[in-house]
């Protein structure tokens, strides 16, 4: 089976959880996998079209073609599978209103034009299902060699909040500045680390801005205490598929998180993290975490069984090479 992957970037952190990790499985079950960026210029896009026929599968990660490049693709490509982790069908948390008949046109063009679509969560699948029954939820996943368990046997003086990600979504975190400020008046032991290209100040609590590198992730995981995941309840954040969370999570780090979308099926509220819906629920439960540091290890060792149950690339690998099989039969 030859399989051509098209992604955005090689650091897209899509890009990364859904394709790049699982190229050597799929390779070491015999697929022949061929990865490549969306073409851009006249020269990419003729040779992207002509090679399709020798594929079996052609495999898109998240972004749409426009309506010519899609009947182009769908006359040449054998088949076609169409992955996607965020509400592409919406405009982000930072625009309103979230409607937009542009998203959603193209985006029912791109499902319909696919023999099968692969849904981050159950939320996208249901965007999906009306549309085109061929559908599946495959979670986003890490790869459990790569993520081993922070050591809590190491003693250290701060108390350390921790956020990753990219710029497109720091603004979640930005709205919690007040807050933070409130905990570093409350304790001085405390430091907030972001791991991200954009960063931000606090009065009173201090701030380690970490430039995100591939080679230093897992480390900056590690290092955190208590990892936060703010949202909106918008459609926008109820198309996350909960990356931050599941990287905390893979390295036993307890959670903090906005009770919206997937994040309800991720954190237990008690038992492998805790739910906050407002700013005076962040304070309390932040603060809670941060004096019962027996609870953090235990809450984030429980998360860590859980993950390495459900969202490794141990456990979906195996559906993601069945289900190129069964598109191909």
């Amino acid at each position: 089976m030859k399989v051509l992957f098209l992604i955005q970037g090689y650091t897209v952190a899509a890009s990364r959880y859904r394709v790049l990790q699982y190229v050597p499985y799929l390779t070491s079950r015999g697929v022949e996998a061929t990865v490549i960026l969306y073409p851009r210029t006249l020269k990419e896009n003729l040779r992207f079209f002509n090679s399709l026929p020798q594929y079996d599968v052609v495999f898109l990660q998240r972004k749409r073609f426009n309506q010519p490049r899609l009947a182009w693709l769908r006359k040449r490509a054998k088949r076609i599978v169409y992955d996607f982790d965020d509400a592409v069908m919406y405009r982000n948390s930072k625009r309103d209103p979230p409607f937009s008949r542009t998203r959603k046109r193209r985006f029912l063009q791109m499902i319909n034009a696919s023999d099968f679509v692969i849904a981050g969560n159950e939320f996208l699948k249901g965007e999906v299902s009306p549309f085109n029954p061929n559908v599946e939820v495959i979670p986003t996943a890490i790869d459990q060699a790569r993520y081993p368990s922070k050591d809590y046997r190491t003693q250290k003086e701060r108390v350390t909040l921790g956020w990753i990600g990219d710029h497109g979504s720091i603004h979640y975190l930005e709205k919690m500045r007040p807050i933070f400020e409130k905990i570093g008046k409350r304790y001085s032991n405390t430091e907030l680390k972001i791991v991200c290209d954009t960063f931000f100040d606090c009065e009173h609590l201090p701030v380690v801005k970490k430039q995100w590198t591939s080679e230093e992730e897992i480390k900056d995981l590690q290092g955190f205490d208590i990892g936060v995941m703010p949202l909106i309840d918008d459609p926008w954040s109820w198309g996350k598929c909960g990356l931050k969370i599941i990287q905390y999570q893979g390295v036993g780090v307890p959670v903090v998180c906005t009770p919206v979308g997937i994040n309800k099926d991720l954190v237990e509220d008690g038992v492998n993290g805790l739910w906050a819906t407002g700013p005076e629920e962040w304070e309390e439960k932040i603060s809670f975490l941060i004096e019962h540091p027996d609870l953090r290890e235990q809450m984030g060792l429980a998360g860590r069984r859980r993950v390495l149950e459900h969202f490794t690339i141990q456990a979906c690998g195996p559906r993601l090479y069945e289900l190129l099989q069964r598109v191909v039969r």
